[in-house]
């Protein structure tokens, strides 16, 4: 396959839609989503009528899917949401916007090592070997298998991803037809979400919000359109893909979960299950028989260390990004020969265990004096900082697709003002539901969690700041915040032989 021959440039022609959507679905990480998010959806949000709250979620995204598609064929850059702010609301806006996106993707991966260490050392080894690993070494290890595979390049980590998200799919699908066929799945979950208590209540948007956590990732399809194989009709193709079909799995479990639980009791038998966090694994277990469920929890760690490559990979392109333009160190932007940027590669996998570490060192403890696990302190945290960091990410761009096409007196207005506007507004709410709810997305009202929003805000003022000093006393800089866009050009359409390769010329 190609390689990149120039130090500071990713590796072309490497992804076509099919691995782009294994990249991004990996992310959302569907059985860890089952196991981890859908019962708080249903314990905490609208119960039984959970699956229209997923339903809705994926059409407002489709809606803002509609204009990022339109604004990916404008634009291939490996700095995403970033580079689509630059374009759209101007260089400051777009370096704020990439502040949030890096500060949110690098908690992500940290909270993420803590979730893979824990449910490995804590949960398979003493399922599988009858005894305990420490989470943090479990976690450690098993990222530094990450970043090799990262490093190797980004047609490798398709493929790993590939395998593993077919494995965790298989399962979840097979749970909802065994549901289907031995108890028959309800339609009182659609009449329950329209139901007066639901929709009056605020546990609708707790819902929404905990659903909306469920698609992170799909956004990372325009990070991959350097690498992609004409990316301007690639990235497109591929968001549409990711967001319908995480869409359609993730309602049909809720569907299978509900219909299995009863619509009605639903949310008390979710809230029943919320201290030992086994609702899906026994749900599973009791329709698939308990091998299947021991199998479930070895494929839980498969999905996680699927998602951590996943974003691994894309926190990894928004420090190369930055990186390349000089708002970062310029060191970020060295790739290798295979074209990976392994260099920020790095620096995520250091953040990431020195924050592991200090929540190791620094751990809570329950009333008796016990650490408490990293499930209740690091990951909820890490996790949910991330979560509100990209959500707004997300609504930030969807202004600037709305406001690049209007400047630009577009004709299509369904496509690229009213479809975006929509789900820019639709965003918004998410983000407002998830700042006044963040403690309860993060896991604890401890005061150091209830600071944490105030990061945006010092990402936000310091990132205006910081656009301020460039413009005055580094304009070269400043001024390749734009050019920085324009560099990609993509191949002739005969560059494209069978099997998707070309000369390392092209």
């Amino acid at each position: 396959m190609s390689q990149s021959s120039a130090p500071n440039q990713l590796a072309r022609n490497q992804l076509g839609v099919s691995a782009i959507v294994f990249l991004v679905l990996a992310a959302v990480a569907p059985l860890t989503a089952a196991i981890v998010v859908l019962p708080l959806g249903l314990a905490f949000g609208n119960g039984g009528g959970l699956p229209v709250a997923v339903i809705v979620v994926a059409v407002a995204l489709l809606l803002f899917a509609i204009g990022y598609a339109q604004m990916t064929k404008e634009l291939v850059n490996a700095g995403g949401f970033y580079a689509i702010s630059v374009k759209g609301l101007g260089r400051a806006a777009g370096l704020v916007t990439g502040l949030i996106a890096t500060v949110g993707y690098n908690f992500f991966v940290a909270g993420g090592l803590g979730t893979l260490g824990f449910f490995t050392g804590s949960v398979a080894f003493p399922t599988l070997f009858g005894f305990e690993v420490n989470w943090y070494l479990c976690g450690i290890v098993i990222f530094a298998v990450v970043f090799l595979l990262a490093r190797s390049g980004i047609h490798v980590s398709a493929i790993v991803l590939g395998v593993a998200l077919i494995l965790e799919t298989l399962i979840l699908v097979a749970f909802g037809i065994s549901v289907l066929v031995q108890t028959g799945f309800s339609l009182d979950a659609f009449t329950e979400a329209l139901s007066p208590e639901i929709l009056v209540g605020g546990s609708v948007w707790i819902g929404l919000l905990m659903v909306a956590t469920m698609f992170l990732g799909f956004e990372a399809t325009a990070l991959f359109g350097e690498e992609a194989k004409q990316p301007r009709r690639t990235i497109p193709r591929a968001t549409y893909a990711s967001i319908i079909i995480i869409g359609v799995l993730h309602a049909f479990v809720a569907w299978a979960m509900v219909s299995a639980l009863g619509v009605e009791d639903t949310q008390e038998k979710a809230l029943e299950h919320l201290a030992s966090g086994d609702l899906t694994l026994m749900l599973i277990g009791s329709y698939l028989g308990p091998i299947v469920g021991v199998v479930s929890v070895v494929l839980l760690v498969v999905s996680l260390f699927a998602a951590q490559l996943a974003f691994h990979n894309s926190a990894g392109r928004y420090l190369f990004a930055l990186g390349r333009v000089s708002v970062l160190p310029r060191w970020l932007s060295r790739t290798n020969r295979r074209g990976a940027p392994q260099n920020a590669l790095l620096a995520n996998f250091v953040f990431a265990a020195l924050v592991a570490a200090i929540f190791l060192v620094f751990v809570q403890t329950d009333p008796d004096g016990n650490p408490l696990p990293p499930v209740l302190t690091l990951v909820p945290v890490g996790l949910g900082f991330a979560t509100l960091a990209i959500i707004i990410v997300q609504a930030i761009a969807a202004l600037a697709v709305v406001v690049y096409f209007r400047r630009k007196r577009d004709p299509r207005w369904w496509s690229t003002f009213v479809a975006p506007g929509i789900g820019f507004l639709a965003l918004v709410t998410f983000s407002v539901m998830a700042l006044l709810n963040f403690t309860l997305v993060a896991g604890s009202d401890a005061l150091y969690v209830r600071l944490l929003p105030w990061l945006l805000v010092v990402a936000l003022v310091g990132g205006l700041i910081y656009a301020a000093f460039l413009k005055r006393k580094r304009p070269t800089v400043y001024q390749g915040l734009d050019d920085d866009l324009e560099r990609f050009t993509e191949l002739p359409e005969d560059a494209y032989i069978a099997g998707g390769r070309m000369d390392d010329q092209s």
